[in-house]
């Protein structure tokens, strides 16, 4: 973390300058973020929320009061900060964090919900010093960078934990648990776990998911999100725990708290729209775990049918346990290389199809260039 700590240290610590709340984990973390930004902002604060990757444009990263830095403003902020960007060579996400931490403090914000990227201890969110901290779930992705188990991966996302800072996860797998608990404990950080039975009679529906859940700073809830799925009900009731132990001038009214989870915005995620007539699914799931999830989603949905996939994947992730469970849930296939997919990591649609054998359904598309 030392790049990221002299740049930030040449601005004056903007990371010091508010709150924060730090989310990691393999999936779920962008939306309990959001989450926790939406709800803080209906509180009346002045909320900075920092996210990635984004989806269409770079101003998605990073939002103050629910809003992209206008460009000009953005640009202006950039130039404070190409300096130290460039003496301490920092690379492209380093330097968006810095961007990120430093637009918060300009901006003047209260609390800073932050995503880390696709690590945690050495993540370079990582600088910060939270009010509380999360870890949703572990799964299998990024291997080249986090180690090739689950144990491995866990360890590293628990790098976030931070001293006598509480500490939430929603993680079902006991031997990963352990590993939690005992960085927790070397910590002397409060660790508390959103276990299955705290989400219950879950409905999900096409446009929101419903739930119940028994919390000790608001007693029972019934809580709507417009993030669509069963692990939305569990991402948005770690959102909930990490509210719960923040400082009390901090924590939200009961109003507040369910009217911002009712407004919060991520798009990507299950998010289903009609357009020209017809009903699109649009889901950014790029490991077996948010397969899994998407998965479960279309068994729970009445979606129109026939239902054709259009799936591009990066070729180091694990297209070979993605692909089968969403091709049994679909009526046809078209498998292509995203165009912005950098050079690199553009996987082989075609090769892909032929690895599937002879199902009909299957079409290659190798680009729309």
């Amino acid at each position: 973390l030392e790049r990221t700590e002299r740049a930030l240290a040449a601005l004056h610590s903007p990371h010091r300058a508010y709150r924060a709340l730090h989310v990691g984990g393999t999936n779920g973390k962008g939306s309990v973020t959001a989450t926790l930004a939406s709800v803080l902002q209906r509180s009346g604060r002045k909320v900075g929320c920092y996210t990635s990757p984004h989806l269409c444009s770079f101003h998605e990263r990073i939002l103050v009061g629910g809003r992209p830095v206008s460009e000009p403003a953005l640009i202006a902020y950039a130039h404070e900060t190409r300096e130290a960007i460039e003496r301490y060579g920092l690379t492209f996400f380093e330097a968006v964090t810095v961007l990120a931490f430093h637009v918060f403090a300009r901006e003047g914000v209260e609390v800073a919900a932050t995503e880390a990227g696709l690590g945690g201890r050495l993540d370079a969110t990582n600088v910060l010093a939270p009010d509380v901290s999360a870890v949703t779930s572990i799964a299998m992705d990024h291997m080249d960078y986090l180690g090739g188990t689950l144990a491995e991966i866990a360890r590293e996302k628990a790098g976030i934990v931070k001293p006598g800072v509480p500490f939430v996860t929603s993680e079902r797998d006991p031997a990963l648990l352990e590993i939690f608990a005992d960085v927790a404990h070397r910590a002397g950080a409060p660790m508390h776990v959103v276990t299955p039975d705290r989400v219950r009679d879950v409905v999900v529906a096409a446009d929101h998911t419903s739930f119940l859940m028994t919390t000790r700073a608001w007693g029972d809830l019934e809580v709507v999100t417009p993030l669509v799925g069963a692990h939305q009900a569990t991402n948005t009731a770690v959102s909930v725990e990490m509210l719960e132990h923040v400082p009390d001038a901090l924590r939200p009214e009961r109003r507040a708290l369910l009217e911002g989870i009712r407004a919060v915005r991520h798009h990507g995620r299950n998010e289903i729209r009609a357009i020209g007539g017809r009903t699109w699914l649009f889901d950014v799931a790029h490991n077996p775990a948010g397969i899994a999830s998407l998965a479960a989603t279309l068994d729970r949905l009445d979606l129109p049918r026939p239902r054709v996939a259009l799936i591009g994947v990066l070729a180091d992730k694990d297209w070979r346990a993605m692909l089968p469970p969403l091709l049994g849930r679909v009526d046809a296939a078209v498998l292509t290389v995203p165009p912005s997919a950098p050079a690199d990591r553009r996987w082989d649609a075609t090769a892909a199809a032929t690895a599937l054998g002879t199902d009909s359904r299957v079409t290659a598309v190798q680009g729309f260039e």
